[in-house]
Formats: C-alpha cells, sequence, structure tokens
C-alpha cells in the first residue's frame, strides 16, 4: 500500500498493516481528513489477505491529543446532520481484522476514543487518557461515553466525563482500558511483538474471536452464547482446524492459511 496520505503514515511489516498518525505539530490533532484516510487505510489491510493485523500508533510526542477545535468551533447541528459526521467512525468499529494500538503521551478527547476502538491497547508509561469535552461545553460524540462505561463501569465513568479529568496509564492499566504498560522506548517494538504474534495464529479463528467478545458486550449471556456456539461450529469447516489440530497431534508447528 503506498504511503499517499496527508495525515497519517502506512506501511506494511511483514503481516502487519501499520498506521501512524501523523500531525505532530499539532499533537496529530483528529481532524476529518484524518478520519476519513484513516478508514481508507484501515480498509485497504482489511481486504489485502497478507495482512493479519494492524498496528495504530501515533508519531511524535502524543498519541492523539483530541480532535481539531479549530476545524469545528464554528459548526452547528445542522452541518453534522447533513455531514454524517461520525458515519467513518462507525465504519472503523466494523473492521474485523484485529487492531493493536500504541498509546504515548495524551489519548484526549478523539483521540481516547480512537484508542478506544482497538482490541489491544499497549500504553507508554507517560500516556495520559481522558475525555475533557466537558470543559468546552460538550461530550464526545464518536462513541466515547458508550465505550468508556462498558470497560469501567457506569460511576468510574460518570466521574471522568463529569469532570474532564485526566486518567493516568497506571490507572488505566488498573481499570483495564489498557493491557500493558511500556517503557515509551520500547513502546512500538513491544507492541509490534505481540502483533507479530497474534497474526501467526488462524486468520479466520482471529476474525470470529472478535466478532464474539465484541457480541458479549452488547447482548445478553444466552444470546452471546449461541452466537459462539455457531462460530465454534463454523471453525471446523475450515482448513485451518484440520491443520492446527494435525500439528498438535504430529507435534510440529501449524502452517495456517486463512482457509
Amino acid at each position: 500500500m503506498s504511503n499517499s496520505y496527508e495525515t497519517i503514515d502506512v506501511s506494511q511489516q511483514g503481516k502487519l498493516g501499520l498506521i501512524a498518525l501523523n500531525r505532530p505539530k499539532v499533537l496529530n490533532a483528529i481532524n476529518r481528513t484524518m478520519v476519513s484516510e484513516l478508514l481508507a487505510a484501515m480498509e485497504g489491510f482489511e481486504s489485502d489477505s497478507s495482512v493479519k493485523a494492524i498496528v495504530l500508533s501515533g508519531n511524535g510526542r502524543a498519541f492523539a491529543a483530541g480532535a481539531d477545535i479549530d476545524e469545528m468551533a464554528n459548526d452547528h447541528a445542522i452541518d453534522f446532520e447533513l455531514r454524517n459526521q461520525f458515519k467513518d467512525w462507525d465504519r472503523l468499529a466494523m473492521i474485523k481484522k484485529p487492531i493493536i494500538g500504541a498509546v504515548q503521551g495524551f489519548a484526549l478527547g478523539g483521540g481516547f476514543e480512537l484508542a478506544l476502538c482497538c482490541d489491544l491497547l499497549y500504553a507508554a508509561e507517560n500516556a495520559e487518557f481522558g475525555f475533557p469535552e466537558v470543559n468546552l461545553g460538550v461530550m464526545p460524540g464518536a462513541g466515547g461515553t458508550q465505550r468508556l462505561t462498558k470497560l469501567v463501569g457506569k460511576t468510574k465513568a460518570m466521574e471522568w466525563l463529569f469532570t474532564g479529568k485526566r486518567i493516568t496509564a497506571r490507572e488505566a492499566l488498573h481499570h483495564g482500558i489498557v493491557n500493558q504498560l511500556i517503557a515509551e522506548e520500547l513502546l512500538l517494538e513491544e507492541t509490534m511483538k505481540a502483533a507479530e504474534q497474534i497474526s501467526s495464529q488462524a486468520p479466520i479463528a482471529i476474525r470470529l474471536i472478535k466478532e464474539a467478545v465484541l457480541k458479549a458486550v452488547d447482548t445478553p449471556l444466552n444470546e452471546g452464547m449461541e452466537f459462539e456456539r455457531k462460530n465454534f461450529y463454523l471453525l471446523f469447516s475450515t482448513e485451518d482446524q484440520k491443520e492446527g489440530m494435525n500439528a498438535f497431534i504430529e507435534k510440529r508447528r501449524p502452517q495456517f492459511k486463512g482457509k
């Protein structure tokens, strides 16, 4: 994939698709162009069978310090409605390949919402998360109130959203927002290692696991269990299932093909 983007860097390393937010002079503030380009890059990797996982990071001192306020300060409600402001965000949430995020510095507002779209999240020890929108007289609009509440529960989400408080990396780890804290200088290297491990697994199994976990977030237990069971059955129609189980019996490493 060529890197013909204005606001992001895009490349491929082995089985990994790499996307880095690239507006470092404004701490990677997220504007509409960036969201559109993120979606294009994500969907490009989604359709590329050689890519098994996507790594999302930010260039410079921050992951993303929030939305580009200059771009939206004078907008009106009807502008958002006619533009369908969050349609690209909705499509980002439908990416089926695993997305692994690496956060250093600020992940605030829209940056935090983008981080919450990742399936796994690794953070530098200097990372700070938060939703400061209330300080501007507004609120998150790209899923922040919903994803944060599902992760940490109503009471903590209310506290952080009402106050706009910054969440330290250690607090984020304690509340299950991030998977692991890593020294800043090792963040991308360690995130890539985790992504490479995931990319070596059976691609269809990874896809259906992601579907089942996301279903668990939004449905009652019995409905989620039924969904899980059908995905389990479905995997027994794949070549990878036969390869994986035969490799186990034969005491060798499986060679998964995503079929």
